[in-house]
């Protein structure tokens, strides 16, 4: 009885974590379908003129209209896209109301690199952006081929001489320039995948838990079957 007891007690403890962590992800799970409904609510919202003061945690998302003049200076960013394949998205300097940022135009083919792109006066709309996308396996960029392996906002500034905020274009600004606008799409969500795995394991606990008290019955119960 005391071995019966035993795993009677430890499998329930184990099953009760199990389900605890399978439960906390589906919380995990509301919490983050809030944040993004937030984020594209904020991405969707009418546009405004660029803050006088840019701030990471206050603007990231912002949905901004300018009007200015686009740099003919570029910087290409190696990028892939679903059923098209690589390219680059094509970075430039805009110069509004005597201020220079940094816009990303959006994506073009391999082919275009060295294309000629329309600059000069011109409207650009889109959201303000500080992409996440360097770690520990990103390249050094290759500066003399003009191909740089992530959009490091301060990085992209230095090169540039501009202010270090990025607007990405929701508007077109070249007719052989694809925008890529910012969308919640590469923000990660995999707590449904998290519960789904934690409630898996809770059941192959309990049916392990069954199938040990099931052999260790006391001898006289299966001696009675």
């Amino acid at each position: 009885m005391r071995r019966i007891l035993f795993l009677l007690i430890f499998g329930l403890a184990g099953l009760g974590v199990l389900t605890s962590l399978g439960v906390w992800q589906m919380q995990r799970l509301a919490w983050k379908q809030g944040i993004l409904a937030e984020i594209e609510a904020r991405i969707a919202a009418d546009a405004v003129d660029l803050p006088e003061t840019v701030m990471e945690a206050d603007d990231k998302y912002l949905p901004v209209t300018l009007f200015g003049d686009m740099k003919p200076e570029e910087i290409h960013v190696l990028v892939s896209v679903k059923q098209v394949g690589a390219g680059y998205r094509i970075i430039q300097p805009f110069s509004t109301a005597g201020r220079i940022i940094l816009v990303d135009r959006g994506f073009v083919p391999t082919t275009a690199k060295q294309a000629d792109r329309v600059t000069g006066p011109m409207e650009v709309s889109g959201n303000l952006h500080w992409p996440d996308e360097i770690d520990s396996y990103t390249p050094v960029p290759d500066i003399d081929g003009n191909i740089w392996f992530a959009r490091d906002v301060p990085t992209l500034a230095a090169a540039l001489a501009t202010e270090p905020v990025l607007l990405i274009a929701r508007s077109k600004t070249d007719p052989d320039i694809t925008p890529l606008p910012v969308d919640t799409a590469g923000i990660p969500n995999d707590h449904l995948q998290y519960a789904i795995t934690w409630f898996g394991l809770a059941l192959v606990w309990a049916a392990m838990t069954g199938y040990f008290l099931w052999r260790n019955r006391a001898p006289s119960e299966r001696e009675e079957q």
